[in-house]
C-alpha cells in the first residue's frame, strides 16, 4: 500500500514536534511542503529528498505527494501547526478518490492557539473559537459574521492569518467588529514567530490591539470578559469554585 503521512510539525522547532511527527518523517523517503515549512524541518531530516512550492499551491503539493507515493515512496506532506487546522489534511482527502491505492495517515501537531497561548500564559482556559482572517478561501462577510457571533457568545478567540501585505488592515477591521460587542479594555494578546527566532509575546487591550500592526507569522488572542492579567500574563479562568 502506498503511504502518505500528513504531518503537523507544530511551530517548527524540533522540541515542539510530537514523537509521532518525527517518526513519520523518519520513515519517509520524501518530505513535501510549502517552502518555508520545508526549511524548518530540513535540518532535522537532512537525508530525505525534498519537494516544495510557494504559497497558494496547496493542491499542487497534494498531487505531488500522491505521485511520489504512487511511485513507491513513503511521503510526508508537512503543515505548520496541526495538519487538520487550516492544514492539508482535508484537501488531500478531497483529492484521494483519484488515488484509491494510497493510504493516508494524519499526524496531529501543536497548533498556534496552543503554542502561542502558552507564550502568553493561559488565554484559552475556557471555551474558545479559532478564526482565520484570510479571505482567500472564506468570504469576508462570513468572517465578519463569525467574529461578531463569537464575541456575542463571549468566546475567547484565536485569530490566525491576521495580516499580510494585501490585508494590512484586516486586524483593525476585525477589532472594529469586536468593539461593537466588547469594551476597549478587553484583555488581548499576540505572539509573533511562535517557537522560532524572534519570538515575541505581548499583552494589551482591544483598543491598543486595534492600532497594532502585525504580520502573517503572528497569532492574535482575544480575551473574554473573564480574561485578566496576572503577573503580566493573559489568563482566562475556567471558574473553579474552590479557588
Amino acid at each position: 500500500m502506498n503511504m502518505i503521512y500528513v504531518v503537523g510539525i507544530g511551530p517548527g522547532k524540533e522540541s515542539a514536534m510530537t514523537a509521532e511527527a518525527r517518526q513519520a518523517m523518519e520513515a519517509s523517503d520524501v518530505i513535501i511542503g510549502y517552502s518555508k515549512y520545508v526549511e524548518l524541518v530540513r535540518p532535522y531530516f537532512s537525508d530525505k529528498a525534498y519537494l516544495d512550492t510557494g504559497m497558494r499551491k496547496e493542491a499542487d503539493r497534494c498531487r505531488m505527494a500522491f505521485e511520489q507515493a504512487s511511485s513507491g515512496k513513503t511521503v510526508s506532506l508537512v503543515c505548520s501547526g496541526d495538519a487538520g487546522i487550516y492544514g492539508m489534511a482535508g484537501l488531500i482527502y478531497e483529492l484521494s478518490p483519484s488515488w484509491p491505492e494510497t493510504e493516508i495517515v494524519v499526524v496531529p501537531g501543536i497548533t498556534a492557539a496552543i503554542s502561542g497561548g502558552a507564550c502568553l500564559g493561559a488565554p484559552i482556559g475556557h471555551d474558545f473559537a479559532v478564526i482565520s482572517l484570510s479571505d482567500l478561501l472564506t468570504p469576508w462577510d462570513l468572517i465578519e459574521k463569525r467574529l461578531k457571533y463569537a464575541a456575542m457568545g463571549d468566546f475567547n478567540i484565536a485569530l490566525y492569518n491576521p495580516s499580510s501585505h494585501k490585508r494590512h488592515d484586516y486586524l483593525q477591521k476585525a477589532c472594529d467588529i469586536l468593539l461593537t460587542v466588547h469594551s476597549g479594555d478587553l484583555i488581548c494578546g499576540y505572539v509573533q514567530n511562535i517557537g522560532r527566532e524572534g519570538e515575541k509575546a505581548v499583552v494589551l487591550t482591544l483598543s491598543e490591539l486595534r492600532n497594532t500592526q502585525v504580520d502573517m507569522f503572528t497569532t492574535v488572542f482575544i480575551g473574554s470578559t473573564r480574561t485578566k492579567v496576572i503577573g503580566g500574563k493573559m489568563v482566562t479562568p475556567r471558574g473553579y469554585r474552590d479557588v
